[in-house]
């Protein structure tokens, strides 16, 4: 299963870190609209992600709920019809909430720098360093410390958890299982 390390850090001046990581970028910007619908899964997060032009993915990942540099396992599937697919998901699971961003990516050697401006909650920034098979874990983990520290971010900024996990009771749909109730879709 393929696996990244991330971290999340909620920031205050998305173009100043934006300025440094194009400066540091082999790769980007990349501009992404991105709508997330998550549903209720007991082994991990399960999201529908779709795209302005009609496509999508079903992701499904696991990564523990803690501050700084942690391991992420995840699928991707794409679909040709997120809205008939989030249709299904939401009668066959129920939705646990709903997230939608602004995304500015930018890719500095193996590590995706994701700007994110998250409706209701604010401006982000995630790293994902991908690690391929055999890959250790703790050479990832120091790259992400290295980047935090290039691009300023200061580990009081990370946050814990998922962005649909921070978002307000009027985000989520009028009685999605698991939300209304207080209850957790599982772990982030």
């Amino acid at each position: 299963m393929p696996r990244n390390i991330e971290i999340k850090a909620r920031v205050d001046d998305l173009a100043a870190i934006g300025a440094v990581a194009a400066a540091l970028a082999d790769r980007g910007p990349f501009e992404i609209v991105q709508d997330d619908t998550f549903f209720r899964c007991d082994r991990g997060r399960l999201k529908l992600r779709s795209f302005p032009d009609g496509t999508g993915e079903l992701i499904f990942y696991r990564r523990a709920d803690e501050r700084g540099p942690k391991t992420s396992f995840y699928v991707r599937a794409p679909t040709s019809a997120p809205d008939a697919l989030r249709d299904a998901l939401a009668l066959a699971h129920g939705e646990a909430g709903r997230v939608r961003k602004h995304r500015t990516l930018f890719v500095v050697g193996r590590t995706r720098v994701h700007l994110d401006s998250v409706e209701g909650l604010g401006s982000f920034v995630e790293l994902e360093v991908v690690m391929d098979d055999g890959d250790e874990a703790a050479a990832a983990i120091q790259e992400a410390h290295d980047l935090m520290g290039r691009l300023g971010i200061a580990p009081s900024q990370l946050v814990v958890g998922a962005y649909v996990d921070m978002m307000p009771v009027s985000h989520f749909a009028t009685g999605a299982p698991g939300r209304d109730s207080g209850q957790r879709s599982g772990p982030a």
